[in-house]
């Protein structure tokens, strides 16, 4: 469960989260809609614990996050994937290492040099197995860099699933690719997520693609929810007070 009450959080005199209340059930797939500068990165950088709240409490797994040690919240962020717009991929090694990087938090400094080198056949086999899942399979080789967009795309999912996460927040996974791809990509992500039983948050600029594949909208702006319901019941009016100039 992720459980966020009255959270704050402001970078200066820059306000991005006011009084953000939201719960998420484990198994839950949410998209997360709104402008951009809403907020919407920044609570997901929250619940993943890159950032700290001013004000308000985060509840992860049932533990508070401000209330965990280096240690415990370390063992927390390995349940959590985090898939930045950019992916945070290493671009000049083969697709196999870098999904093998999914487990980086659980493995000592020596093992990861070790499995980077020379990856033992059984994780070899594992990488391969989630790669047929997401459709890459011919790409385990592959240097990362040779890769297209929607491709990229499908090694941090494929990151994420070897990483064993229960929890995944995209934050804009599709961004960067064409309606057909992007179509191909939530597909892909929404039904691995429900298959795994992963908790899925998704940061979405389009709404379609929100509605289409995601049952529960949550809709910021201004750093507030003002949104938070099934994906049927958002209505036009929902999607003016979201995004129409007049409300600024």
């Amino acid at each position: 469960m992720i459980q966020l009450t009255n959270a704050h959080l402001s970078f200066g005199s820059t306000h991005v989260l006011l009084g953000c209340d939201l719960q998420i059930n484990k198994g839950e797939k949410v998209a997360l809609i709104g402008p951009s500068g809403s907020g919407k990165s920044s609570l997901l950088k929250t619940i993943a614990s890159e950032y700290l709240l001013d004000s308000g409490s985060v509840i992860l797994e049932n533990s508070e996050t401000s209330q965990l040690s280096s240690k415990q919240l370390q063992q927390l962020r390995c349940a959590i994937a985090y898939i930045p717009q950019d992916l945070a991929l290493v671009p000049n090694i083969k697709v196999s290492q870098n999904v093998l990087l999914g487990k980086v938090g659980t493995r000592s400094t020596w093992q990861t040099l070790r499995h980077q080198l020379l990856t033992p056949k059984i994780e070899l086999e594992k990488i391969l197995s989630i790669l047929k899942e997401v459709g890459i399979p011919e790409k385990l080789f592959h240097r990362t860099d040779s890769l297209s967009g929607g491709q990229q795309q499908r090694v941090a999912i494929a990151r994420a699933l070897y990483q064993q996460a229960s929890v995944i927040l995209a934050d804009e996974p599709v961004s960067a690719v064409d309606p057909s791809r992007a179509h191909s990509l939530l597909q892909c992500l929404t039904s691995l997520a429900e298959k795994n039983k992963v908790t899925l948050l998704c940061s979405l600029h389009n709404l379609e693609y929100a509605k289409r594949f995601f049952p529960r909208i949550v809709g910021m702006r201004n750093g507030k929810i003002l949104f938070d319901g099934k994906s049927e019941a958002f209505t036009e009016q929902d999607f003016k007070q979201l995004y129409s100039l007049d409300n600024d």
